[in-house]
């Protein structure tokens, strides 16, 4: 009987320099979408406070201030409802990439674990059974929890996206009733 060893060995390597490379690239390009997207976020910050200056220096009477806040209020919750939703949108993104990558490697895992239980009991010795089986069973009840586990784990994400969404229109609203009103 022939092992193959040093063949799975290598697949093995492989499969996991190739899950690390998908996850090192996943992680750069987050990276460079929430830092293009932080220093846009700056630029814009720094020409809304010109402008908001600008605003405040053409103030006559003390009257006129108070119409001030209804101006430049409704511009920053927008920009900050967008800013939110964009970070989140990157987050949720990454986090779906990366869940897939876990995900095929404890896939793979679980399959060559099954498999080597297969091998091993063919070439057990007899009495061998009871225990083979038992970590067979150990895997299965394994394969379930982690199957409940990420279940329960996508529907706690569709609850906090569905919130978020609710969180964003109110703001959102808030915000358009708020230009309204400087109208």
């Amino acid at each position: 009987m022939t092992y193959a060893i040093p063949e799975q060995l290598s697949a093995a390597n492989k499969a996991n320099m190739d899950a690390l490379l998908t996850f090192a690239n996943t992680a750069f390009t987050s990276t460079e979408r929430l830092t293009a997207l932080n220093l846009s976020a700056a630029r814009s910050v720094m020409e809304d406070t010109m402008d908001n200056a600008r605003i405040l220096m053409t103030v006559k009477e003390v009257k006129d201030l108070t119409n001030i806040p209804a101006t430049i209020y409704p511009n920053i919750i927008e920009k900050a409802i967008t800013y939110s939703r964009n970070i989140y949108e990157i987050a949720t993104q990454t986090n779906k990439e990366l869940s897939k990558v876990f995900e095929a490697q404890y896939m793979q895992i679980n399959k060559n674990m099954s498999s080597a239980l297969d091998k091993a009991e063919n070439g057990a010795p007899v009495g061998t059974d009871l225990a083979i089986a038992v970590v067979k069973s150990a895997l299965a009840a394994t394969q379930t929890a982690y199957d409940n586990i990420n279940k329960a784990a996508k529907q706690a994400a569709e609850i906090a996206e569905a919130a978020s969404s609710v969180a964003i229109k109110t703001a959102g609203t808030t915000s358009s009733k708020m230009s309204r009103r400087a109208a």
